[in-house]
Order: C-alpha cells, then sequence, then structure tokens
C-alpha cells in the first residue's frame, strides 16, 4: 500500500505517532512517506494542538483517512504492535530517540488534558524500546518520579550514560519531598536544562527546596528552566518574579481553552515579556504592558 503521512502541526517537531506509523507500515512493505499531491491507499493525520489550524493538502478524495491526536479532541491509542515498535527517525531525520516510559499522571489540574487522555500514571516501557543506536533521548512522560518503574528507567539511563530530557518537566514535589530523588537527578547527564513547572503559587516552596536540593547535590546543568501557566496575570507575575530571585528561567504559557482554542491577548502579551529575555531583563511589566502592543 501507499501511506501518506500528514503533520498537521507543521513538522516543527518530530511526531512520534507518525514516526510509529511508518516503521510498522514499512515493516509491511508497504511505502510510506509524508504527503503531497497524489493518490494514497491510506492517510493518516496526526494533530498535536488544539490551535493548530486543519488544511486540506489536496489529496485523492478516494483515499481512506485516519485522524488522531490531541489536537482533534481524539484520544484514541496506536495498537500494542504499533505502540511499542521502534520509531522510524528517519522520518525526521531525528539526532535523538522520542518516547514515554510511563503514561498518565497522579495530578489531575484542571487545565490538563492528561488526566482525560492517558488516565492514572502505569508503566508504558523500557528505555531500550526506543532508544535504538541514539545516546540522547527526549523524554515526554508526564510524571516520571511518582513511579516506581520510572525511577528503574532513569537509573538505567544513567547506567547507560544516554543524556535526557524530560520535556514535560519533572515534579518539584516529589523531589522537595524525597532527598533521595534529588540524589538520583544529580547523577543523570543532562540534555538540556532541567525542567519543572510552577503553575500554582502553591508550587513555589517546592521548587525552591528542590533546586535547593539539586544544587547542593551537584547536579548539572546548573541552569533550570520552569513553565508558568498563565491565567491570572498578578498571579503569574508573583510566580515569574519569585522564579527571577532564584534565578531560574521562566517559560510562561497563556492558558489555551481546550474546547475552542482562544487564548486571551493580555495572557500573550504577558507571555511574550517573560519569553523575550531582553526584554524581561530590562522593561518592568506594568511599564511594558502600558506601551503600544506590537502582537502578541
Amino acid at each position: 500500500m501507499d501511506i501518506g503521512l500528514i503533520d498537521v502541526d507543521g513538522r516543527h517537531f518530530p511526531n512520534l505517532a507518525l514516526m510509529k506509523l511508518s516503521a510498522w507500515h514499512k515493516s509491511q512493505g508497504d511505502t510510506v512517506t509524508f504527503a503531497s499531491l497524489g493518490e494514497y491507499d491510506l492517510l493518516y493525520y496526526s494533530k498535536v494542538f488544539t490551535f493548530t489550524e486543519d488544511f486540506d493538502p489536496g489529496l485523492a478524495s478516494g483515499a481512506k483517512s485516519v485522524y488522531g491526536g490531541t489536537g482533534y479532541k481524539k484520544y484514541n491509542k496506536l495498537p500494542e504492535e504499533i505502540e511499542h515498535i521502534m520509531p522510524d527517525y528517519e522520518l525526521y531525520k531525528c539526532k535523538h530517540a522520542y518516547g514515554f516510559l510511563t503514561r498518565g499522571c497522579i495530578r489531575k489540574c484542571s487545565w490538563c488534558v492528561v488526566p482525560d487522555k492517558e488516565g492514572p500514571l502505569v508503566p508504558h516501557a523500557d528505555i531500550d524500546e526506543f532508544i535504538g543506536d541514539m545516546d540522547t533521548a527526549i523524554l515526554m512522560d508526564n510524571n516520571v518520579l511518582a513511579s516506581g518503574h520510572g525511577l528503574k528507567q532513569i537509573e538505567k539511563i544513567i547506567d547507560k550514560k544516554i543524556k535526557v530530557d524530560f520535556n514535560q518537566g519533572l515534579d518539584a514535589r516529589i523531589i522537595s519531598d524525597n532527598p533521595d530523588i534529588a540524589k538520583l537527578l544529580s547523577r543523570v547527564k543532562w540534555l538540556k536544562p532541567i525542567r519543572m513547572a510552577c503553575d500554582t503559587k502553591a508550587q513555589m516552596p517546592a521548587i525552591e527546596k528542590a533546586v535547593s536540593m539539586l544544587r547542593d547535590n551537584g547536579a548539572t546543568p546548573k541552569t533550570y528552566f520552569v513553565y508558568c501557566l498563565v491565567k491570572d496575570i498578578p498571579d503569574a507575575l508573583e510566580r515569574v518574579l519569585f522564579l527571577d530571585k532564584l534565578k531560574l528561567d521562566a517559560f510562561a504559557q497563556p492558558y489555551i481553552d481546550f474546547d475552542t482554542g482562544h487564548t486571551d491577548i493580555e495572557q500573550r502579551r504577558f507571555a511574550r515579556w517573560v519569553n523575550m529575555k531582553a526584554i524581561h531583563k530590562t522593561v518592568k511589566w506594568e511599564d511594558y504592558k502600558k506601551a503600544p502592543a506590537m502582537g502578541a
């Protein structure tokens, strides 16, 4: 069969589901390409973000199409034989491996889709399932530190000297409550800054304690990247200024309404002020918000 893949978000980052579908279909002897004009026996549309606009690439109307991904509000899962196949890293010319060690989360944050999409925290895979011949990995777990399986996998990652980036962030509350986890993470080879989240003011003490524990244990790199959800701007401002004092790199994310994909323009302006570091370091928010809007 001729299989066409459509990364609706625009191929800005590797789409794991499409890489797995590509690997499986190639193992069946099918021809797999990113779709363009022409006829295909089967088309896969994958969309991660609800705010990504849909598009019609003008493909043959007679092709069978399958749609999946959070962006379509479809929580359909890949069949087990596809879910646990080695991804086709050639599809995106990947320099790093991609995968999940665990799925789900112990938290039930009101703004997060994970509880509905993935459910409670469960073991998912061994690092050997998707690392291939890579020595670096982007891990997309939602709360790996809350899982015994996840912690064992981190031990294995340390033993195999794999550099990793947990790109969804690590739960500072778990680190701050467990010195052994801080020691474990200090042995990890980090691909990028250690990521955490400070989405509410209640998380601020845990962030401060967790970072202090990691620094005391000699964790590297020395830089920390902290996601900050922006709904109430005064609340978010307090968190960002707190992170500034700790010399942590805040990254503001405007709240996105899951049903409509809408974001508030003032939230976007605040996020731009935080994330444009040259502006953030030289202009106070009180002054920035008075200036004419130059785009969000």
